[in-house]
Protein backbone atom coordinates (compact mmCIF):
# COMPACT_ATOMS: atom_id res chain seq x y z
CA UNK A 1 0.00 0.00 0.00
CA UNK A 2 1.69 3.52 -1.13
CA UNK A 3 -1.27 5.59 -0.72
CA UNK A 4 -0.90 8.84 1.17
CA UNK A 5 -2.55 9.33 4.96
CA UNK A 6 -5.48 12.13 5.48
CA UNK A 7 -4.43 13.94 7.99
CA UNK A 8 -6.18 15.00 11.29
CA UNK A 9 -5.39 17.74 13.28
CA UNK A 10 -6.81 17.75 16.91
CA UNK A 11 -7.28 21.57 16.79
CA UNK A 12 -7.70 22.51 20.84
CA UNK A 13 -6.46 19.82 22.66
CA UNK A 14 -8.40 21.19 25.71
CA UNK A 15 -11.63 21.28 23.37
CA UNK A 16 -14.34 18.75 22.01
CA UNK A 17 -12.08 17.46 19.18
CA UNK A 18 -10.23 14.68 20.45
CA UNK A 19 -12.93 13.04 22.80
CA UNK A 20 -15.26 12.42 19.76
CA UNK A 21 -12.33 11.11 17.46
CA UNK A 22 -11.56 8.97 19.95
CA UNK A 23 -15.35 7.76 20.36
CA UNK A 24 -16.02 7.55 16.56
CA UNK A 25 -12.88 5.41 15.84
CA UNK A 26 -14.02 3.38 18.81
CA UNK A 27 -17.55 3.04 17.48
CA UNK A 28 -16.94 2.95 13.35
CA UNK A 29 -12.96 1.52 13.07
CA UNK A 30 -11.49 3.63 10.42
CA UNK A 31 -10.95 2.14 6.96
CA UNK A 32 -7.99 3.70 5.01
CA UNK A 33 -4.87 5.39 6.34
CA UNK A 34 -4.85 7.97 8.61
CA UNK A 35 -2.36 10.56 10.28
CA UNK A 36 -3.58 12.26 13.44
CA UNK A 37 -1.52 15.50 14.37
CA UNK A 38 -1.31 16.46 18.32
CA UNK A 39 -0.18 15.73 21.60
CA UNK A 40 -0.78 12.12 22.21
CA UNK A 41 -1.87 12.58 25.73
CA UNK A 42 -5.22 14.24 24.72
CA UNK A 43 -6.22 10.54 23.26
CA UNK A 44 -4.95 8.65 25.92
CA UNK A 45 -7.16 10.32 28.46
CA UNK A 46 -10.28 9.69 26.39
CA UNK A 47 -9.08 5.89 25.39
CA UNK A 48 -8.44 5.35 28.83
CA UNK A 49 -11.75 6.80 30.12
CA UNK A 50 -13.25 4.19 27.41
CA UNK A 51 -11.27 1.18 28.18
CA UNK A 52 -10.22 1.68 25.17
CA UNK A 53 -6.31 0.42 23.67
CA UNK A 54 -4.86 2.86 21.38
CA UNK A 55 -5.90 2.45 18.00
CA UNK A 56 -3.22 4.29 16.70
CA UNK A 57 0.73 3.63 15.89
CA UNK A 58 3.18 6.65 17.46
CA UNK A 59 5.68 7.38 14.53
CA UNK A 60 8.37 9.89 14.86
CA UNK A 61 8.82 10.30 11.10
CA UNK A 62 5.46 10.88 9.19
CA UNK A 63 7.39 11.60 5.85
CA UNK A 64 7.83 7.68 5.99
CA UNK A 65 3.86 7.14 5.95
CA UNK A 66 3.24 6.35 2.57
CA UNK A 67 5.08 3.17 2.57
CA UNK A 68 2.96 2.16 5.91
CA UNK A 69 -0.39 0.22 5.67
CA UNK A 70 -3.67 0.92 6.38
CA UNK A 71 -4.46 2.41 9.60
CA UNK A 72 -4.20 5.34 12.11
CA UNK A 73 -0.98 6.77 13.46
CA UNK A 74 -0.08 9.61 15.50
CA UNK A 75 2.73 12.42 15.14
CA UNK A 76 3.59 14.33 18.27
CA UNK A 77 5.02 17.16 16.67
CA UNK A 78 8.17 17.56 19.74
CA UNK A 79 7.53 21.00 20.25
CA UNK A 80 4.10 19.88 21.74
CA UNK A 81 6.04 17.28 24.17
CA UNK A 82 5.63 19.49 27.03
CA UNK A 83 1.68 20.24 26.05
CA UNK A 84 -0.47 20.40 29.86
CA UNK A 85 -3.36 18.77 28.83
CA UNK A 86 -6.55 20.52 30.74
CA UNK A 87 -9.41 20.07 29.21
CA UNK A 88 -12.72 21.80 28.83
CA UNK A 89 -11.38 25.08 29.04
CA UNK A 90 -9.56 27.70 26.47
CA UNK A 91 -5.81 28.17 27.22
CA UNK A 92 -3.09 30.18 24.83
CA UNK A 93 -1.76 26.53 24.70
CA UNK A 94 -4.66 24.94 23.31
CA UNK A 95 -4.85 27.56 20.25
CA UNK A 96 -0.39 27.17 20.31
CA UNK A 97 -0.81 23.58 20.02
CA UNK A 98 -3.59 23.64 17.19
CA UNK A 99 -1.27 26.12 14.91
CA UNK A 100 2.10 23.79 15.72
CA UNK A 101 -0.83 21.07 14.20
CA UNK A 102 -2.00 22.95 11.55
CA UNK A 103 1.42 23.71 10.28
CA UNK A 104 2.72 20.82 10.22
CA UNK A 105 -0.35 19.60 8.49
CA UNK A 106 -0.01 22.09 5.35
CA UNK A 107 3.75 21.36 5.41
CA UNK A 108 3.38 17.90 5.03
CA UNK A 109 0.52 18.26 2.42
CA UNK A 110 2.72 20.65 0.09
CA UNK A 111 5.70 18.19 0.08
CA UNK A 112 3.28 15.54 -1.10
CA UNK A 113 3.28 13.19 2.17
CA UNK A 114 -0.85 13.25 2.63
CA UNK A 115 -3.56 13.12 0.29
CA UNK A 116 -5.67 16.08 2.46
CA UNK A 117 -6.67 17.11 5.28
CA UNK A 118 -9.33 17.09 8.39
CA UNK A 119 -9.20 19.72 11.12
CA UNK A 120 -10.58 20.06 14.46
CA UNK A 121 -12.57 23.18 16.01
CA UNK A 122 -10.34 25.24 17.28
CA UNK A 123 -10.46 28.76 19.47
CA UNK A 124 -9.83 31.49 17.60
CA UNK A 125 -9.50 34.07 19.91
CA UNK A 126 -6.67 31.65 21.79
CA UNK A 127 -5.22 30.74 17.96
CA UNK A 128 -4.52 34.46 17.74
CA UNK A 129 -3.29 34.66 21.30
CA UNK A 130 -0.71 31.96 20.83
CA UNK A 131 0.35 34.30 17.84
CA UNK A 132 -1.51 32.90 14.78
CA UNK A 133 -2.44 35.61 13.33
CA UNK A 134 -5.77 34.75 11.21
CA UNK A 135 -9.11 34.88 11.66
CA UNK A 136 -9.48 31.19 11.27
CA UNK A 137 -9.12 28.00 9.51
CA UNK A 138 -10.14 29.26 5.94
CA UNK A 139 -7.63 32.64 6.58
CA UNK A 140 -4.53 30.53 7.63
CA UNK A 141 -5.15 27.91 5.16
CA UNK A 142 -5.41 29.92 2.30
CA UNK A 143 -2.56 32.10 3.10
CA UNK A 144 -0.09 29.07 3.13
CA UNK A 145 -1.26 27.74 -0.08
CA UNK A 146 -0.18 31.06 -0.91
CA UNK A 147 -3.95 32.20 -2.30
CA UNK A 148 -6.10 35.49 -1.70
CA UNK A 149 -9.00 35.73 -0.06
CA UNK A 150 -10.86 36.02 -3.13
CA UNK A 151 -9.32 32.97 -4.79
CA UNK A 152 -10.86 30.52 -2.01
CA UNK A 153 -14.58 29.91 -0.58
CA UNK A 154 -16.30 28.76 2.52
CA UNK A 155 -18.76 26.28 1.99
CA UNK A 156 -20.78 24.37 4.51
CA UNK A 157 -22.64 20.98 3.37
CA UNK A 158 -25.79 19.51 4.41
CA UNK A 159 -27.76 16.61 3.54
CA UNK A 160 -30.54 18.95 1.91
CA UNK A 161 -28.96 22.50 2.05
CA UNK A 162 -25.55 24.07 0.89
CA UNK A 163 -24.14 26.92 1.58
CA UNK A 164 -21.44 28.53 0.20
CA UNK A 165 -20.37 31.92 1.67
CA UNK A 166 -19.02 35.16 0.03
CA UNK A 167 -17.33 36.48 3.05
CA UNK A 168 -16.06 34.22 5.69
CA UNK A 169 -15.39 36.35 9.21
CA UNK A 170 -15.37 40.00 8.67
CA UNK A 171 -17.23 42.17 11.22
CA UNK A 172 -20.68 43.21 9.87
CA UNK A 173 -20.29 46.76 8.65
CA UNK A 174 -17.08 45.67 5.94
CA UNK A 175 -19.88 43.08 4.20
CA UNK A 176 -20.95 45.79 1.50
CA UNK A 177 -17.49 47.28 0.98
CA UNK A 178 -15.97 43.06 -0.23
CA UNK A 179 -18.95 42.25 -2.31
CA UNK A 180 -17.55 42.17 -5.94
CA UNK A 181 -19.11 40.74 -9.28
CA UNK A 182 -15.55 38.90 -9.63
CA UNK A 183 -16.10 37.92 -6.32
CA UNK A 184 -19.08 36.85 -6.63
CA UNK A 185 -18.35 34.85 -10.04
CA UNK A 186 -15.50 32.92 -8.51
CA UNK A 187 -17.50 31.52 -5.69
CA UNK A 188 -19.94 30.37 -7.91
CA UNK A 189 -17.06 28.82 -10.27
CA UNK A 190 -15.55 26.56 -7.25
CA UNK A 191 -19.47 25.61 -5.77
CA UNK A 192 -19.90 24.55 -9.25
CA UNK A 193 -16.89 22.55 -9.18
CA UNK A 194 -18.06 20.83 -5.63
CA UNK A 195 -21.50 20.20 -6.52
CA UNK A 196 -19.94 18.66 -9.89
CA UNK A 197 -17.86 16.03 -7.78
CA UNK A 198 -19.65 15.57 -4.46
CA UNK A 199 -23.34 15.89 -5.64
CA UNK A 200 -23.07 15.05 -9.67
CA UNK A 201 -26.84 14.26 -9.96
CA UNK A 202 -27.31 17.69 -8.98
CA UNK A 203 -24.64 19.35 -11.25
CA UNK A 204 -27.19 20.97 -13.64
CA UNK A 205 -29.80 22.75 -11.18
CA UNK A 206 -28.38 26.53 -10.55
CA UNK A 207 -26.63 27.80 -7.41
CA UNK A 208 -29.31 30.35 -6.05
CA UNK A 209 -27.31 33.80 -5.34
CA UNK A 210 -28.81 35.60 -1.78
CA UNK A 211 -29.21 39.45 -1.99
CA UNK A 212 -27.38 41.84 0.38
CA UNK A 213 -30.32 43.72 1.61
CA UNK A 214 -33.82 42.96 2.84
CA UNK A 215 -35.75 41.61 -0.06
CA UNK A 216 -32.91 41.86 -2.22
CA UNK A 217 -32.88 45.14 -2.21
CA UNK A 218 -36.64 45.96 -3.34
CA UNK A 219 -35.95 46.85 -6.89
CA UNK A 220 -33.18 49.82 -5.65
CA UNK A 221 -35.39 51.03 -2.88
CA UNK A 222 -33.69 49.51 0.04
CA UNK A 223 -30.27 49.05 -1.78
CA UNK A 224 -28.27 49.21 -4.53
CA UNK A 225 -25.94 46.17 -4.42
CA UNK A 226 -28.21 43.64 -5.91
CA UNK A 227 -28.71 46.09 -9.28
CA UNK A 228 -25.30 47.34 -9.64
CA UNK A 229 -22.97 44.37 -8.63
CA UNK A 230 -25.07 41.42 -7.54
CA UNK A 231 -27.02 40.43 -11.15
CA UNK A 232 -24.09 42.04 -13.41
CA UNK A 233 -22.49 39.26 -11.38
CA UNK A 234 -24.74 36.35 -12.24
CA UNK A 235 -25.19 37.37 -15.54
CA UNK A 236 -21.48 37.04 -15.83
CA UNK A 237 -21.40 34.02 -14.80
CA UNK A 238 -24.45 32.39 -16.45
CA UNK A 239 -22.84 33.87 -19.91
CA UNK A 240 -19.26 31.40 -18.56
CA UNK A 241 -21.63 28.31 -18.63
CA UNK A 242 -22.52 28.84 -14.84
CA UNK A 243 -25.95 28.15 -13.57
CA UNK A 244 -26.77 30.44 -11.39
CA UNK A 245 -29.60 32.36 -10.39
CA UNK A 246 -31.06 35.64 -8.14
CA UNK A 247 -30.90 37.28 -6.29
CA UNK A 248 -33.01 36.37 -4.00
CA UNK A 249 -34.59 37.28 -0.94
CA UNK A 250 -32.42 35.57 1.34
CA UNK A 251 -35.86 35.40 3.57
CA UNK A 252 -37.45 32.66 1.44
CA UNK A 253 -34.65 31.21 -0.45
CA UNK A 254 -33.00 28.39 1.88
CA UNK A 255 -36.52 26.83 1.93
CA UNK A 256 -36.69 26.83 -1.94
CA UNK A 257 -33.09 25.17 -1.60
CA UNK A 258 -34.29 22.84 0.66
CA UNK A 259 -36.93 21.64 -1.23
CA UNK A 260 -34.13 20.40 -3.92
CA UNK A 261 -35.00 23.34 -6.56
CA UNK A 262 -31.36 24.56 -5.82
CA UNK A 263 -28.14 22.90 -6.15
CA UNK A 264 -26.65 25.18 -3.57
CA UNK A 265 -27.04 28.80 -2.40
CA UNK A 266 -24.11 31.54 -2.32
CA UNK A 267 -24.95 34.14 0.76
CA UNK A 268 -23.27 36.89 1.28
CA UNK A 269 -21.89 37.07 4.52
CA UNK A 270 -21.36 34.68 7.26
CA UNK A 271 -24.69 34.84 9.69
CA UNK A 272 -26.91 35.34 6.56
CA UNK A 273 -25.92 32.03 5.38
CA UNK A 274 -25.11 29.53 8.28
CA UNK A 275 -28.45 29.74 10.36
CA UNK A 276 -30.43 28.28 7.99
CA UNK A 277 -27.88 25.86 7.43
CA UNK A 278 -27.41 24.91 10.83
CA UNK A 279 -31.33 24.77 11.85
CA UNK A 280 -31.28 21.83 9.58
CA UNK A 281 -27.84 20.72 9.62
CA UNK A 282 -26.35 21.44 13.20
CA UNK A 283 -24.95 18.10 14.00
CA UNK A 284 -24.15 16.66 10.14
CA UNK A 285 -22.83 19.51 7.95
CA UNK A 286 -19.27 20.02 6.93
CA UNK A 287 -17.33 22.40 6.53
CA UNK A 288 -15.21 22.65 3.03
CA UNK A 289 -12.46 25.28 2.29
CA UNK A 290 -13.28 25.69 -1.93
CA UNK A 291 -10.17 26.37 -3.83
CA UNK A 292 -7.46 25.28 -2.15
CA UNK A 293 -4.61 23.13 -3.62
CA UNK A 294 -5.52 20.23 -1.29
CA UNK A 295 -8.86 18.88 0.36
CA UNK A 296 -9.99 20.11 3.56
CA UNK A 297 -12.91 19.48 5.57
CA UNK A 298 -13.56 20.57 9.44
CA UNK A 299 -16.54 19.27 11.63
CA UNK A 300 -19.26 22.63 11.32
CA UNK A 301 -19.20 22.98 15.29
CA UNK A 302 -16.86 24.77 17.43
CA UNK A 303 -14.77 23.48 20.34
CA UNK A 304 -17.77 22.71 22.65
CA UNK A 305 -15.95 23.14 26.05
CA UNK A 306 -18.79 22.80 28.55
CA UNK A 307 -19.73 19.02 26.65
CA UNK A 308 -16.13 17.98 27.13
CA UNK A 309 -15.87 14.28 28.81
CA UNK A 310 -19.49 14.15 28.85
CA UNK A 311 -19.87 11.69 26.35
CA UNK A 312 -23.09 13.67 25.02
CA UNK A 313 -21.10 15.34 21.85
CA UNK A 314 -22.86 14.39 18.54
CA UNK A 315 -20.34 12.37 16.32
CA UNK A 316 -22.12 13.22 12.94
CA UNK A 317 -20.07 16.42 11.90
CA UNK A 318 -17.00 14.37 12.43
CA UNK A 319 -18.10 11.07 10.61
CA UNK A 320 -19.49 13.69 7.39
CA UNK A 321 -16.11 15.38 7.63
CA UNK A 322 -14.04 12.55 6.96
CA UNK A 323 -16.55 10.62 4.75
CA UNK A 324 -16.10 14.28 2.42
CA UNK A 325 -12.92 14.31 2.29
CA UNK A 326 -12.09 10.40 0.97
CA UNK A 327 -15.22 11.59 -1.64
CA UNK A 328 -13.28 14.98 -2.49
CA UNK A 329 -9.82 13.17 -2.63
CA UNK A 330 -11.09 10.76 -5.01
CA UNK A 331 -12.26 13.33 -7.05
CA UNK A 332 -9.46 15.53 -7.31
CA UNK A 333 -9.71 17.18 -10.70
Amino acid sequence: MTKNPLIITLGDPNSIGPELLVRLFRQEPPQGKFLIIGPEKALLHYASGLSTPPFWARVDDPERLRAMPEGVCLWEPPQLSSFQFMPGGARIAGGQAAGLALENAVSLIQKGHAAGLVTLPINKAMFQEAGFNYEGHTEFLSEKAGLSQNEICMHLAGEKLRVSLLTTHPPLRRVPELISAARIVKCLELTADFIKRAFPEQANQPIAVCGLNPHAGESGRIGLEEIEIIAPAISQANSMGLPAAGPFPSDTIFHRAAQGEFAAVLAMYHDQGLPPLKLLHFHKAVNITLGLPFVRTSVDHGTAYDLVGKGLADLGSLRQAIAMARVLERHRI
